[in-house]
């Protein structure tokens, strides 16, 4: 097993965590959101990274890694609202736990096709860098929707979630193994 699968998984372990014991105290409140609203939430955990980033400071007590972790986990509701669509009816916790895990193993390879063609590029890069694709990533996303879905030649929705997923992982895992910030 790789380096950067070994993280990755380790990563996947800490995002579940927090998933599942949100899931304990609040059910699956969160689908009753639209997938625009959960792009919106995504926004605010990214652009909140990018502030403590830039003061150096925050006044509220959850750090950078604590915010990661949420634009991952909202990535893979979001993308199991693409796929089931809002519903004011809770899912099965254990149904929305096999759909979370399905999502983030397709995260995963996604990342492994393009480690594969990218030659792990991403180790070198910032973890503001991270930052910044994903705040670009929520523009194209918000574009989308304001188009309905129709798109002459971009890739969907899902594919700006999936992409928000791994560089959220990519910025856990310099925070977690490289101590970079």
């Amino acid at each position: 097993m790789s380096k950067t699968e070994q993280q990755y998984n380790s990563i996947i372990k800490i995002c579940t965590d927090i998933f599942t014991k949100k899931m304990h105290d609040y059910g699956t409140a969160w689908r009753i959101l639209r997938p625009s609203s959960i792009t919106d939430q995504i926004y605010i955990k990214a652009q909140r990274i990018r502030s403590i980033e830039t003061k150096g400071t925050s006044k509220i007590d959850e750090d950078i890694r604590s915010e990661f972790i949420a634009i991952v986990n909202y990535g893979i509701m979001g993308i199991i609202q693409l796929e089931l669509g809002t519903s004011e009816e809770e899912l099965p916790n254990d149904k929305a736990l096999e759909l979370y895990e399905k999502y983030f193993l397709q995260a995963k390879e996604l990342m492994e096709a393009k480690n594969h063609d990218y030659d792990e590029a991403w180790r070198s890069m910032r973890v503001s860098s991270y930052t910044d694709l994903i705040l670009m990533k929520i523009n194209r996303t918000k574009q989308i929707e304001d188009l309905q879905g129709k798109t002459l030649i971009s890739e969907g929705i899902d594919a700006n979630y999936f992409d928000m997923i791994n560089y959220s992982v990519f910025g856990l895992i310099k925070i977690e193994f490289e101590n970079a910030q």
